[in-house]
């Protein structure tokens, strides 16, 4: 009997594992995920629980809930992975071997790689809201603050959905103002980046919009520390940014487990080839999503279009054939913009984000780098289908590789 270990069971690891155990034979194939938390979070729905939109249970279900009849489970944390000997060792002294492994131990925040980060102030007015602790805490908050300086800062790239910290700062402007108390709150994005997002012709277009929203930029802010007795963001460079609430995007690393293996780089994300998905290391070792030093998104769809291209590829390394299928950086992103209304992107590697319609062209029914209601639905939307249908592994009206179809130059 063949193994195919799967480590995580995120968004990644819980597609791979509906796709591979529809395509490998039973009798031939044993496949076994490991994680060591039991709960799956629908952490775009993070963003909303601060302005009341979405409740905890809007958001989490159990992660036996989306895998397949045939796939073994084990909730274990893992020490690490010996890639010369085929095998993964969990911390209860369990040794796993496999054929081949997809590595899918997505990305975690490090607030505390900050100084004075998580001080006396956090999550009393020093907040996240990309874990549910942090977003919960959030909107306790938000109930009863009658205003002040509202910063939100991104401490370090690369993020979870980079759009996130624009879409946050956008509901906050229509959340204050449907309270009447947008005139007690000055919003300020702080980034570590030279403009609102990380593509020069999105970052010109959200960058304008937040402006109309009164929401102040202040680019090139590289966060040293947070220094909770004086309320203020200090930079390497000693610029200082006043706080009464403050929401912090964290420093982002991979799993230790992947420093302890020797996989990864400083950061804990796995080398890998950003076309092919497979590890520079070992040619049996195929890593999807968060867990990559991939140049792309940490983001829901970039996992859903490289679920695509690792199938394929992982089956030609099964057959023993070279490998057919390229990523080519794909990635979509809904960005919600308050008052009912909301933007997306399409982009890739070679190709930044333009206009046009989505996904189909002349007719979207989706506006590319423009806000529409539309958008705003499609956001609604993904919700169920992201439960549905992409955990499942099923197919979806997109393509894996992005198209110019529908985009004007």
């Amino acid at each position: 009997m063949k193994k195919l270990l799967i480590l995580g069971a995120g968004t990644g690891g819980t597609i791979m594992a509906n796709k591979m155990r529809a395509l490998l034979e039973r009798d031939e194939w044993d496949i076994t995920i490991v994680d060591q938390f039991r709960t799956h979070y629908y952490q775009p729905g993070f963003l909303f629980i601060p302005f009341g939109m979405y409740k905890k249970d809007d958001v989490v279900k159990p992660k036996t809930s989306f895998l397949p009849v045939g796939v073994n489970i084990i909730f274990q944390e893992i020490d690490r992975i010996d890639g010369m000997n085929n095998h993964v060792l969990l911390k209860d002294g369990i040794s796993l071997n496999y054929d081949f492994l997809i590595i899918a131990t997505g990305t975690r925040v490090v607030p505390e790689e900050t100084p004075g980060m998580k001080g006396p102030l956090w999550h009393k007015q020093v907040f996240d809201f990309y874990t549910i602790e942090g977003a919960l805490a959030l909107a306790d908050f938000f109930k009863t603050w009658p205003g002040g300086e509202l910063v939100l800062n991104i401490a370090d790239m690369p993020i979870k959905c980079p759009v996130a910290p624009l879409e946050f700062v956008m509901f906050a402007d229509a959340f204050f103002v449907e309270r009447g108390l947008r005139n007690k709150v000055n919003i300020t994005y702080v980034t570590p980046m030279s403009g609102a997002f990380t593509k020069p012709r999105a970052s010109k277009v959200l960058g304008n919009l937040l402006a109309e929203k009164n929401i102040n930029i202040l680019s090139d802010f590289y966060l040293e520390r947070v220094d909770n007795v004086k309320k203020v963001l200090v930079s390497y460079d000693e610029k200082e940014v006043p706080f009464d609430c403050l929401v912090t995007i964290p420093v982002h690393k991979g799993d230790p487990l992947i420093g302890r293996s020797g996989l990864g780089d400083e950061m804990d994300f796995v080398k890998a080839h950003k076309h092919t998905l497979q590890s520079d290391h070992f040619p049996n070792i195929f890593v999807i999503g968060d867990a990559g030093n991939f140049p792309t998104s940490k983001a829901g769809s970039v996992v859903h279009f490289q679920a695509d291209v690792l199938t394929e590829n992982l089956m030609c390394a099964i057959e023993n054939r070279p490998l057919t299928d390229a990523y080519d950086g794909h990635s979509n992103c809904y960005i919600e913009t308050g008052f009912g209304k909301g933007a997306l992107i399409d982009f890739n590697y070679d190709t930044e984000p333009l206009p046009g319609s989505f996904p189909f062209p002349g007719i979207g029914p989706f506006g590319l780098l423009k806000e529409t209601r539309m958008n705003h639905y499609g956001k609604l939307m993904f919700r169920w289908i992201y439960w549905h249908i992409l955990l499942k592994g099923k197919e979806m009206p997109i393509d894996s590789k992005m198209t110019m179809a529908g985009k004007k130059m």
